[in-house]
């Protein structure tokens, strides 16, 4: 059963000051400059990029990824919660290190070699002593710990894509879709374990509009329209942000949660908060949204219209192998754009660039997150996988999945 939503105009000055006080995040008038913060190598950004290439070469479901950057900066974060007043540089760089070490070592074992490369870069310009021990400790205690509580919990590439039988064909049913017609995928997801959610369809959003519906009608003919591959009416400014968008939400985003972090003068144990409770409320994100598309079952755009008015339809982008409600690249994008305005503001501190892996040689820049999440909800659109009703409440189920994580993060941190 769908529960009713809570309001998704969060007063963030409200989230910043209660919720981020709790997570121990908040944002002080007054800090030393990064120079004088840490050491002349960023360590924390150190482990982000050694974090992103574990990652890219573990072949992961995208769900399974955000696990592992969830539980390996929250090992780091947990380790940073009470640094020696003596050397706490060489602790608290140690701790980082060593937690996202360990926990990435266990996750991603045929990466260990590089990682143990890489914890030995970083520890070799730690100076010896009591300080950078007990830092090492501490990291690999949080991560054992972490990995311990979260073994069994449903988000290992097994669990999350079970075989799933396709259901019966009907008006409104989802169907594997062409031109692979795959099985349903990430269906297993919402049997997992969240970090900080009671149960996934906590928000389960309301039913999709009714197929005789206007408002659906409405959603059908625009994407037939504009999301074709032969379409006379979509842009090439719009193709190509339906291209640049197409790719894993997890990769785009790592972009973006870099510059976030490259730019914060915030100390170390606020900067491995800020990666770990991203990726926290993102991997509860995804939980949610799969239980909203497995619960509803709403067919593709691509079955719709070919059953109906064009059976020769075929959309610019291939479709994803799940249903339609909600959009996923959507419930993401609202996620991500919930957390770093929370805990940073509306704006970055500088602009940024990011690239895509989908559209290779193009940038885009930025200097706010809510462009980001406006140019996911219409590509998707343009690329003809979505209506925009899915994007829509895609992005609302992501804001508010974002928005209760952020509310309990102390739980993390207690």
């Amino acid at each position: 059963m769908h529960r009713n939503w809570p309001s998704s105009r969060l007063s963030r000055r409200h989230l910043l000051t209660a919720t981020a006080t709790a997570a121990g995040l908040v944002v002080t008038s007054t800090v030393a400059g990064p120079a004088a913060a840490r050491s002349r190598v960023d360590t924390a950004l150190e482990w982000y990029d050694v974090t992103a290439a574990t990652i890219a070469t573990g072949s992961l479901p995208q769900v399974t990824s955000s696990r592992a950057w969830a539980i390996s900066w929250l090992a780091a974060a947990r380790a940073l919660r009470h640094t020696p007043a003596a050397r706490a540089g060489a602790y608290q760089d140690a701790a980082l290190a060593s937690g996202v070490h360990a926990a990435l070592s266990a996750l991603v074992p045929g990466n260990a070699s590089a990682l143990d490369a890489a914890l030995a870069t970083t520890l070799a310009r730690i100076p010896a002593g009591a300080e950078r021990d007990r830092g090492v400790a501490a990291g690999r205690r949080e991560a054992t710990a972490l990995l311990a509580r979260r073994a069994g919990d449903g988000l290992d590439p097994v669990s999350v894509n079970p075989p799933f039988p396709s259901p019966e064909p009907g008006p409104g049913i989802w169907q594997p879709t062409p031109p692979t017609f795959t099985a349903g995928q990430q269906a297993g997801s919402r049997y997992a374990t969240p970090f900080l959610l009671d149960r996934a369809d906590q928000y389960r959003p309301a039913p999709p509009p009714a197929l005789r519906s206007a408002r659906y009608r409405a959603d059908l003919t625009e994407v037939r329209a504009y999301g074709g591959a032969d379409s006379t009416v979509r842009t090439q400014e719009q193709t190509d942000t339906a291209t640049f968008w197409l790719g894993s939400s997890l990769i785009l985003y790592t972009g973006v949660l870099r510059a976030a972090l490259a730019q914060s003068p915030e100390p170390a144990a606020w900067r491995a908060r800020l990666v770990a409770l991203f990726h926290v409320a993102l991997v509860d994100t995804q939980i949610a949204t799969s239980d909203t598309k497995y619960a509803y079952l709403r067919w593709r755009p691509v079955t719709a219209i070919q059953a109906g008015a064009d059976p020769a339809w075929t959309p610019l982008h291939p479709t994803p192998a799940h249903p339609d409600y909600p959009s996923g690249h959507n419930t993401y994008s609202g996620a991500a754009e919930q957390v770093l305005t929370t805990l940073i503001g509306p704006r970055s501190r500088r602009p940024f660039t990011i690239t895509s892996p989908s559209q290779p040689g193009a940038t885009r820049s930025y200097d706010r997150w809510r462009p980001l999440t406006d140019e996911n909800l219409d590509a998707r659109v343009w690329s003809g996988i979505h209506t925009r009703t899915a994007d829509e409440v895609g992005v609302v189920l992501g804001r508010t999945v974002a928005a209760h994580a952020l509310r309990n993060a102390h739980r993390l941190f207690g």
